[in-house]
């Protein structure tokens, strides 16, 4: 296995762990317990946590080493509206005529999310800029859209009318389903970081 491909194993196997939302904000992050528990020697595994810290997903403390960032109501709050309006950009340049399928790049798939979702809407706008800003917010939210399965009302986001919503190129709609279900998470963003932190 040449390194290229271990480095990259190594990459996804720590990111997708610290998206989890198994591991408490404001945790250390000990390079040697993860390379013990990702198979690997410690290199990799710095090299993945300083990849990390330039995607905002991991903080770097000097001379004590890389943590998971803190998650405040007011920083909640702002990325939330970011990912919003990230969503509207997105929904303004989606084509105003019948939208074609695109397999592999926006099409529906089983088990979709509303990560998946907003990926979709990304895709449709034709904008790869667009694309990863909104997978570079989705992996900012990831934990906290753990803790919004246990906090917030089942009836926050209709996601098989947003799907939908999307199916039909039905801007309007879409927009009505996406505004509302950031409505939602802002209104409960006191009790979404309370279950960040406090996990039954």
């Amino acid at each position: 296995m040449n390194a290229g491909h271990t480095s990259e194993r190594i990459y996804d196997a720590l990111k997708e762990r610290l998206l989890s939302g198994d591991i408490l904000p404001g945790d250390r992050l000990e390079s040697a317990f993860y390379a013990d528990a990702l198979g690997s020697s410690a290199t990799p595994v710095r090299d993945a946590l300083h990849r990390l810290v330039g995607e905002h997903l991991v903080d770097m403390r000097l001379a004590e080493g890389f943590f998971l960032p803190l998650v405040s109501e007011p920083g909640l709050r702002s990325l939330y509206m970011w990912n919003l309006e990230i969503l509207r950009i997105a929904l303004r340049q989606w084509p105003r005529s019948a939208m074609p399928q695109s397999p592999g790049r926006a099409a529906r798939v089983d088990g979709e999310t509303v990560r998946d979702v907003f990926a979709r809407i990304a895709a449709l706008s034709g904008n790869s800029e667009i694309v990863r800003s909104i997978a570079a917010a989705n992996d900012r939210l990831a934990t906290a859209r753990v803790a919004e399965s246990r906090t917030l009302p089942t009836s926050h986001l209709d996601l098989s009318a947003l799907r939908m919503a999307i199916d039909q190129a039905d801007i309007k709609s879409t927009a009505r389903h996406v505004i509302g279900y950031h409505r939602s998470c802002v209104n409960y963003i006191p009790q979404i970081v309370q279950a960040i932190y406090h996990r039954s």
